[in-house]
């Protein structure tokens, strides 16, 4: 069955069964490769994108429940002034180390930093819960999100 799916903005038909998870539908049918497989099963926060602008695991999410919703992924972060902050502190404190978690830790700290511009270090920490890095760059990207918070006030 074929399904119109809004993703970065524009709309994208998919020939897919409607249980696909919508990582699949990105990677394997759209090539928007930078949403990655880790653990299938919504734990590690690897495959994060937005859904109306809310972090969501997209290997748990079939394409039958998109519906009209607006999806983001990391190919298209980079359009507001939150996520270019995040982008380039990110840079400047050299936060990933192997990158294979990075693309869902910016999503899920934009769309911490998009909600809740200057985040207590618990907000922080319940908004990353779940975003599993196996390198353990957890303090740069704490730091990370705490310098773009800070620099989103000068």
């Amino acid at each position: 069955m074929a399904y119109s799916l809004k993703i970065n903005g524009e709309i994208h038909s998919v020939d897919a069964d409607g249980d696909t998870p919508l990582l699949w539908a990105l990677r394997d049918i759209l090539g928007l490769t930078g949403t990655k497989f880790g653990c299938g099963k919504a734990l590690c926060g690897a495959c994060t994108v937005h859904v109306d602008g809310a972090p969501t695991r997209s290997c748990a999410m079939p394409i039958d429940a998109i519906g009209n919703r607006s999806v983001r992924t990391i190919e298209s972060i980079g359009k507001t002034s939150v996520e270019r902050r995040v982008q380039a502190i990110w840079i400047q404190l050299d936060v990933p180390q192997c990158g294979y978690c990075q693309s869902g830790q910016i999503m899920s700290a934009c769309a911490l930093l998009t909600e809740l511009p200057t985040p207590t270090e618990a907000e922080i920490d319940s908004a990353m819960a779940g975003n599993l890095c196996r390198c353990g760059t957890y303090p740069r990207i704490k730091a990370a999100i705490k310098a773009a918070s800070a620099s989103g006030r000068a």
